[in-house]
């Protein structure tokens, strides 16, 4: 199963996570202490998605 990246990102955002930056293959968000790279593809693996969740101190979603 995956996720969509864009559902992904609306969640982050949800929490307190802005667009830091844009780098050259990853999206980067910030809340200020914590940053987290998001890949730019359509579709995130199910695991990697929880897997940035957990990295944001978030509880894992998907």
């Amino acid at each position: 199963m995956s996720v969509k990246r864009r559902d992904l990102v609306r969640y982050l955002e949800s929490k307190g996570f802005y667009l830091l930056r844009e780098g050259a293959n990853h999206s980067i968000y910030s809340d200020g202490v914590r940053v987290i790279p998001v890949k730019r593809h359509r579709q995130l693996d199910r695991i990697t998605a929880n897997e940035l969740c957990k990295q944001a101190g978030l509880d894992p979603k998907y």
